[in-house]
């Protein structure tokens, strides 16, 4: 047989026992919800005056959720199906509804990231010179640096990668040159063609005496990767751990996943982007046509703000790990860049209550003058981010945004569409990419201001996802963007007009009820 043959068997074999473990333990966790429910049921039927409590407690938990600091959409359809069906809709709730996890989980990260916090000091110069800069801008980067906690930077350098295939090889080039460290935290990662190349280097690069260490999320790679894939790593001198993993048991982390992408190379080199490390990402097969994605690649102090992500993670998710004891060496001084503009790299966490990936989106809404541009492989968003959108399009700015053509989940895509027509309305261009699926997260503002990065506009990315991006202001790269999305609007079909007619009262019904069922997605 040959070698070929062998690794496509192999591969394979993976994909087939990732999805028998993800649907024994969505099978287990769908029981255990029913089994819940049934129980309640039956106790309530044998007790009348249960069934009163049930009533009550549903009431209760309705009453905490409208109380809660959210969004309207999300708080309204959680109480419907809590009030409607009381015992099955607090048990979905308490699954899949929280936007954070287990007090011991959260106090874990906070710990960690205050460990962290000497790494991340903001230049209060800095901030000054970009309020002189751009006065109507400047709120973005305090509110990044005050309330999110990551500086900006005036002496880093930043660059565009248009397309994935261009970013793995660049990524390559400075892999084999690494002399310290690599990190590496992606949502998924498969073991085939693209990363097979990216392991022999970080194989030989760690015979050489650099520490590397990889770390993925467990439902993001379970379709491409077996459970033996830590131990391999291990073999080959990587260091390597698993976000939240998925188990045969109900609770309520599961819902928050690790959606970042991070490399990490001796602190002085940084990327990020929409792209994995999986094939399809790089053009190796086109299950949904052409791949559209793209990425970013930071040099010089910026990089310190990946850096602390990164650690963040590995030393808080699980408490059984063994955590780094100093971790001054992986912030050490690097060459500063002179006049390569304003550079900001961010995390948003599910685990505090600063939404920063929508907040950001929507300040640069609320802030453009000319024109606001945006690419999201999902459209899902809250009625708040959907008046930013509306009420930018109506003061006249040019507000643009560009979806798949082809769909990877057929629900979402729908759910996407019956966005649409709202937007269309107020004077949003709506684009869908005809060459395939568009999964890169980036957005333009005024030729001036860009953010590129994993977060989509959905609720996933918004409210329960770990994610990162990187806001640029007078950067080189903010033309390259500009040049991107010029490329983009000539590849994509214009579909604005389609949805300006009123619906017939079916398709609004149809419409009315994909968005209700929004939150969920």
């Amino acid at each position: 047989m040959s070698k070929t043959r062998f690794k496509t068997l192999e591969r394979k074999a993976y994909v087939k026992n990732g999805a028998v473990r993800l649907i024994f333990a969505s099978i287990s966790i769908i029981l255990e919800v029913l089994w819940l429910y049934v129980l309640a049921t039956r106790l309530s039927a044998g007790a009348p005056w249960l069934n009163t409590a049930a009533s009550l407690a549903a009431l209760l938990v309705a009453v905490f959720i409208y109380g809660r600091h959210e969004n309207a959409a999300m708080k309204l359809m959680w109480m419907m199906l809590i009030i409607s069906f009381p015992p099955l809709g607090v048990v979905l709730y308490l699954l899949t509804g929280l936007t954070g996890s287990s007090r011991a989980m959260r106090r874990r990260f906070a710990e960690t990231e205050k460990s962290l916090s000497f790494a991340l000091v903001q230049d209060g110069t800095v901030l000054t010179a970009a309020t002189a800069t751009a006065p109507q801008a400047a709120g973005i980067p305090h509110y990044i640096s005050h309330s999110a906690h990551f500086p900006l930077y005036d002496d880093s350098a930043v660059s565009f990668q248009p397309d994935a295939a261009q970013a793995l090889e660049m990524l390559k080039q400075d892999l084999a040159h690494a002399e310290h460290f690599i990190f590496m935290e992606y949502y998924a990662i498969e073991d085939s063609a693209a990363f097979s190349e990216v392991r022999e280097i970080l194989r030989e690069r760690a015979a050489s005496g650099v520490e590397v260490r990889l770390f993925y999320d467990d439902i993001g790679s379970i379709f491409f990767i077996n459970t033996d894939f830590v131990k391999r790593m291990e073999a080959d001198g990587i260091r390597c751990r698993v976000f939240n993993p998925m188990l045969p048991v109900a609770n309520i982390l599961m819902n928050n996943r690790d959606h970042r992408k991070i490399t990490v190379i001796d602190g002085r080199i940084g990327y990020t982007g929409g792209y994995n490390l999986a094939d399809e990402y790089f053009h190796l097969k086109q299950p949904y046509g052409r791949w559209k994605d793209s990425g970013v690649r930071i040099e010089g102090p910026a990089v310190r703000s990946l850096t602390h992500q990164f650690l963040v993670m590995w030393n808080a998710i699980r408490s059984r790990d063994k955590d780094d004891e100093t971790v001054a060496q992986y912030f050490p001084d690097v060459p500063k860049r002179a006049s390569c503009g304003f550079v900001q790299p961010y995390g948003d966490s599910p685990l505090d209550d600063e939404n920063v990936g929508e907040n950001v989106y929507m300040s640069l809404l609320n802030c453009a003058e000319r024109l606001c541009w945006f690419t999201t492989p999902y459209l899902i968003i809250t009625d708040e981010m959907a008046r930013a959108f509306v009420l930018a399009a109506k003061r006249g700015v040019d507000v643009r945004i560009v979806t798949p053509g082809i769909p990877d989940k057929k629900i979402t895509y729908r759910v996407t569409r019956s966005s649409y027509r709202q937007l269309a309305r107020a004077g949003v261009r709506i684009y869908e990419y005809s060459p395939g699926f568009c999964h890169s997260k980036q957005c333009l503002c005024d030729d001036r201001m860009a953010v590129c990065g994993t977060i989509n506009l959905d609720y996933r990315s918004l409210y329960h996802h770990f994610e990162d991006a990187v806001f640029m202001m007078d950067c080189p790269a903010v033309g390259d963007i500009r040049r991107d999305f010029e490329a983009l609007f000539r590849e994509s079909r214009e579909v604005t007009r389609e949805y300006i007619a009123s619906p017939t009262p079916l398709v609004r019904l149809h419409e009315t009820l994909l968005r209700l069922i929004a939150p969920l997605l």
